[in-house]
């Protein structure tokens, strides 16, 4: 848990004056920033014990609604407070904005301080405790892909999101001269999360215009998903400073590529010096520890492919011939795979989930990758031949879930979810998941409004 800034430093800043803000928040079910903005000197003298928050904030949809049918928080129940808890380890200066610390907070109950077992970070924190307590590091790494427009926020709006002037003219996929143009953010993009404690190994040109992906380095999972929040919650700041736009959409346009989170994943030991996944004499220099892991996530992708696509617009994504993977299998090195086997006869092997969008929560997403490879590892599971060739086009592989209603079915009825998370948890995300269809089957899209208007 690993931020750039330590308690004592915060407190010299704050005396000084190079600190008068500190933003503490927590994440909610969305994956996005929440919480305070503290005097500086209040935080140091009493809030970084901790402060309190509405308990609707992880009971809400994405518009800030509070939606009914929770238990864990109603109107019923008053919507009363839970704890904010400043991790201190995960402090860190924000260079973008002027005088500015930032703390991620765990969610306690209110009653019995101990983690809200629905909160984001506590379900993960739960299985980052199960890879401890058999002696593992889970390394955990996210690629980030969004749009870039030459737009504010307030201009795509008025033009009701439609012909956006996006910060390249055409495709630039790994062009350095194309991307050269989107400099102005993306060189403070990564020099600023550098010096927020986010290391930033490079960024690139997508392959849809304006299009960007940026690598974070590795991290033990926790550390990432922190990471992870933070540079999207940057990122559009440093965007908006500015003057431009950015959207982690995951299909913002039917006619270009989506936006993933490929999140790489492997298990270490617990002093975190030998990779357990590396064994040279075994197939493709795939442990067996690690064969299992793959063959778990493989078995259970459809039960957990909620957690890596959580909205309607997410199953736009999965199109054929786009990069994004429509299909459950794994192969070597083959980006029309749902898993891909990357660092092959390196200590730095790994898999590579291909089914996230970037619109997905990193500790939902993580945790239920843990799960499922636990899952694998306690089942003993066998890792299927890797598939050779063209995913898209093999009928007979098993597909990825093509609706968020096909998706929430699955989760519903998953076994090993339940009991990794626990009963009252998952019935919170299906809960959640069922709400996001309730939402879009009772409004009318632009779509049926240009087919039905006049010819119906």
């Amino acid at each position: 848990m690993a931020g750039n800034f330590s308690f004592d430093q915060l407190k010299k800043a704050v005396s000084s004056g190079e600190i008068d803000t500190v933003l503490a928040c927590i994440v909610d079910l969305q994956g996005r920033l929440a919480g305070k903005r503290f005097l500086a000197q209040y935080f140091v003298d009493s809030a970084h014990d901790e402060t309190h928050g509405c308990n609707y904030l992880l009971a809400a949809d994405i518009d800030m609604e509070p939606v009914p049918g929770y238990k864990a928080a109603s109107w019923s129940k008053g919507y009363g407070d839970f704890v904010m808890k400043p991790d201190l380890a995960t402090l860190r200066r924000i260079p973008w904005l002027e005088k500015t610390a930032l703390v991620i907070c765990d969610v306690l109950d209110h009653h019995t301080h101990d983690d809200l077992p629905h909160s984001p970070r506590a379900i993960l924190k739960k299985q980052v405790k199960r890879l401890t307590e058999r002696g593992y590091i889970g390394y955990f790494a996210s690629e980030l892909e969004f749009y870039l427009f030459n737009e504010t926020y307030d201009s795509a709006r008025k033009k009701h999101w439609q012909g956006l002037d996006t910060a390249s003219p055409y495709i630039g996929d790994y062009q350095i001269g194309i991307t050269t143009k989107e400099e102005g953010v993306m060189r403070r993009l990564r020099n600023e999360m550098e010096a927020a404690g986010i290391p930033i190994e490079n960024s690139k040109g997508e392959w849809g215009p304006g299009q960007e992906e940026i690598n974070v380095r590795y991290a033990e999972a926790l550390d990432m998903a922190d990471r992870h929040v933070i540079l999207k919650n940057g990122a559009k700041e440093i965007a908006e400073s500015e003057g431009k736009a950015i959207s982690f959409m995951s299909k913002y346009n039917y006619g270009l590529a989506g936006n993933s989170s490929h999140i790489h994943n492997s298990l270490w030991s617990a002093d975190g010096k030998t990779p357990l996944f590396f064994d040279k004499k075994a197939d493709w220099t795939l442990s067996a520890l690690g064969q299992q892991w793959a063959a778990g996530q493989l078995k259970y992708a459809k039960e957990f492919t909620w957690f890596l696509a959580p909205y309607i617009n997410s199953y736009k994504r999965f199109q054929a011939g786009t990069f994004a993977p429509t299909k459950i299998m794994w192969s070597e090195d083959n980006r029309t795979a749902g898993f891909r086997l990357c660092g092959e006869g390196t200590k730095g092997i790994r898999m590579e989930c291909r089914i996230g969008g970037a619109d997905l929560n990193p500790y939902l997403a993580f945790a239920a990758l843990i799960a499922a490879g636990l899952a694998g590892i306690d089942e003993k599971l066998e890792l299927q031949k890797p598939f050779v060739g063209d995913a898209y086009q093999a009928s007979r592989l098993p597909e990825i879930p093509k609706t968020l209603r096909d998706a929430t079915e699955t989760l519903a009825k998953s076994k090993m979810l339940k009991q990794a998370l626990g009963e009252d948890v998952l019935e919170h995300y299906v809960h959640t998941a069922k709400w996001e269809q309730f939402e879009y089957d009772r409004r009318i899209t632009d779509w049926e409004l240009h087919r039905g208007f006049e010819r119906y």
